[in-house]
């Protein structure tokens, strides 16, 4: 029976990294897997993008009301779909790829963020921690050499706490960070 697996870490953890390689692996075998990434993030466009430079092409944009298993169920020879910044997902979207691992018996492999700057739960992620058959954490470090757990933005070089949940990196000023807990409160953020 296929699965539905949460891959989940702070920024900079290698996400989209593991995602490309997981990918190519996959077709390195012979199988064919389709690749969804919320519409919402407009980084790096058709593409995810990694920091290392690798690329691979996006064969889904899912927008809010997309029916990601109608859409995966479009092609009989999915082995593997692979989800870029699922926490950008609905809690309906990622119901939908349970389906699609239980009863078309397809793995589902989601890689996103826990939690947003703020701490506060994505609702795509929230659904992945309550129903994924798998849950694994991707470390990545603070620049103090601890073990990053909490996702910053910075507007203009400085750390806010403060906004709207979603700001994509690239547009405007708005930058992120990864730190570890005792960074975090240090730059003000409150848990």
């Amino acid at each position: 029976m296929a699965k539905l697996h949460f891959k989940y870490g702070a920024m900079n953890s290698g996400k989209s990294d593991t995602l490309i390689k997981t990918a190519y692996n996959y077709e390195e075998r012979g199988l064919k897997v389709i690749v969804i990434k919320p519409k919402v993030d407009t980084k790096g466009g058709d593409l995810v993008a990694a920091r290392g430079g690798h690329r691979r092409t996006v064969d889904i944009h899912a927008n809010e009301t997309l029916d990601l298993a109608a859409e995966v169920m479009k092609d009989p020879d999915i082995s593997c779909v692979l989800v870029d910044e699922a926490q950008f997902l609905t809690e309906k979207q990622i119901s939908q790829l349970f389906h699609v691992a239980k009863v078309q018996n397809i793995s589902v492999i989601c890689y996103g963020l826990r939690a947003d700057f703020r701490t506060e739960l994505f609702p795509g992620s929230k659904r992945l921690l309550e129903i994924a058959d798998n849950i694994e954490k991707l470390p990545t470090m603070c620049f103090c050499g601890s073990q990053a757990e909490f996702n910053t933005r910075k507007i203009d070089g400085k750390y806010v706490f403060e906004g709207d949940q979603v700001a994509i990196e690239g547009e405007g000023t708005v930058e992120y960070d990864s730190l570890c807990g005792a960074c975090y409160m240090r730059e003000g953020g409150v848990i």
